[in-house]
């Protein structure tokens, strides 16, 4: 069974040489999308997640909507356990798959088939499970050749196709999405769309971040919206 809890949960991350103006203060803020607590020298600690608390289960399909900066990629990152809090506790029960920022995981320096094995490490997968999934993964890329080149070689199109193929070769319990339905060319993009939906229908918690609110809508049943690093939980219909 799959759980995904946060209580009282605060992300914060140093800021450094970014003291000198009030504007350059400002524009920190903005691009940030948290809150600058306290100075300390030339260090700015900027709180990223303000004390979020929810609780998911199986059965939850979530989605996260907020401006650019809000936090909706922090929580995230803290969901999958790349980001740690500094107060609060998560507990996370199930195995988790992400699908976040384009490259993620992947070393460009590797061909596409040392990255199919480097990511699948990072997921939890076992060398045998992920020996098993290549042949699928080969067929859904449609890299060819190309998997035996490093990664820098690719197009930002063709690192898409095989960072989500990898990425959704499991069925896992928790799957955490940041904006994948908008990457790659028309093709992919049909192809991405067919495979997240069947993805999704077997998954025990969904968590998606978008602007899009029509898909929040479509592959959503729950709604937490972020500002400034707060969570609140909205009607979906009212979005």
């Amino acid at each position: 069974m799959a759980i995904l809890k946060f209580d009282k949960v605060t992300v914060q991350y140093p800021i450094y040489n970014s003291r000198s103006m009030s504007l350059r203060n400002q524009l920190v803020r903005i691009s940030t999308g948290g809150r600058i607590e306290s100075e300390a020298g030339h260090i700015q600690v900027v709180t990223a997640l303000n004390e979020v608390s929810f609780g998911l289960k199986d059965g939850d399909s979530v989605g996260l909507i907020g401006h650019n900066g809000a936090g909706k990629s922090t929580l995230l990152r803290t969901m999958a356990g790349v980001y740690h809090p500094i107060s609060g506790s998560v507990v996370r029960q199930g195995r988790v798959a992400t699908v976040l920022e384009l490259g993620a995981g992947m070393d460009p320096e590797l061909s596409g088939y040392e990255n199919i094995i480097r990511m699948g490490i990072l997921m939890g997968l076992s060398m045998a499970e992920i020996l098993s999934k290549t042949k699928e993964i080969e067929d859904f890329t449609q890299l060819g050749d190309f998997l035996q080149l490093p990664v820098r070689t690719y197009s930002s199109g063709m690192a898409t196709r095989l960072m989500f193929a990898v990425a959704t070769s499991t069925a896992p319990d928790i799957l955490l999405v940041d904006e994948v339905f908008g990457t790659g060319d028309a093709e992919f993009q049909v192809k991405a769309k067919e495979r997240m939906e069947a993805l999704i229908k077997s998954v025990g918690i969904f968590v998606f971040a978008s602007h899009n609110h029509e898909l929040v809508r479509q592959y959503c049943n729950r709604v937490f919206r972020l500002e400034h690093g707060c969570l609140l939980e909205v009607d979906i219909n009212a979005i």
